[in-house]
């Protein structure tokens, strides 16, 4: 499908800012009653969004990005909302692919498959596999996820391990546990964003986010831009992070 594009990838960037940012993107639907438009108009608009703000990473320093697509109690909204969304999805992943694959973004995605369809599961695996030999930025979707169910999960593989007597339960400790979660290849967030005025975390990498920097915003996301983006890239680093120890 042609090489990776270098373009950009010798470019100077911050030294103290976030490695790894992680977005709720919320505020879709908002966006699209105002403007008299059905809610899946505004998902539209924020999936278009997301290129944007890929592509601004490299210059900003940020290797990894995960962004907040769909949650476990987000199949509580209307039928026609889930099926559109999923639409979403899928087309998402059809058209994006190349262009991702060619900018060196490596996508994964996190979260429970087992209550998504066939085809988009198979899209899934297709793009996590063509993009597996980048690296110029880890792009991850956090699919059907929600932090208290994927602590769930981990605790029945981890339970599982040690039915099997492959570990006893003495060895389990917080990084033992940590290696069965979806996210166990990535590194924790550094900094955590939630669009569209809302000040809660709504069940978000609630393990990873233990010791990260949150930014909550008015801007509904499909207006986020790269320039606001790359403010509270900046910002980050005029932080105090002492992780609970004491200013010496």
């Amino acid at each position: 499908m042609g090489q990776v594009d270098q373009k950009t990838m010798t470019n100077k960037v911050p030294d103290h800012g976030p490695k790894h940012v992680a977005i709720i993107m919320d505020g879709n639907g908002r966006w699209a009653q105002m403007r008299g438009k059905p809610r899946l108009f505004g998902h539209h608009a924020g999936a278009k969004r997301i290129r944007e703000i890929v592509e601004a990473c490299p210059d900003q320093g940020v290797k990894y990005l995960t962004i907040f697509a769909f949650s476990t109690e987000n199949w509580k909204r209307t039928q026609a909302e889930v099926a559109g969304l999923m639409r979403l999805f899928r087309a998402y992943i059809q058209h994006e692919a190349r262009d991702l694959f060619q900018r060196g973004v490596r996508v994964r995605f996190i979260g429970d498959r087992i209550k998504l369809d066939d085809k988009l599961v198979s899209l899934m695996d297709e793009l996590e596999l063509l993009t597996a030999g980048n690296d110029r930025v880890h792009l991850t979707i956090a699919l059907n996820y929600g932090g208290r169910d994927e602590v769930t999960r981990a605790a029945q593989r981890l339970a599982y391990e040690i039915e099997m007597g492959r570990l006893s339960y003495k060895d389990v400790d917080a990084e033992t546990l940590a290696k069965f979660l979806d996210t166990h290849v990535l590194p924790d967030p550094d900094l955590v964003i939630r669009t569209s005025g809302e000040a809660r975390i709504s069940n978000f990498l609630l393990w990873q986010s233990a010791y990260a920097e949150y930014e909550f915003i008015d801007t509904l996301w499909p207006d986020f831009t790269e320039a606001e983006f790359a403010r509270i890239v900046g910002a980050y680093g005029t932080r105090d992070r002492r992780f609970g120890a004491v200013k010496a």
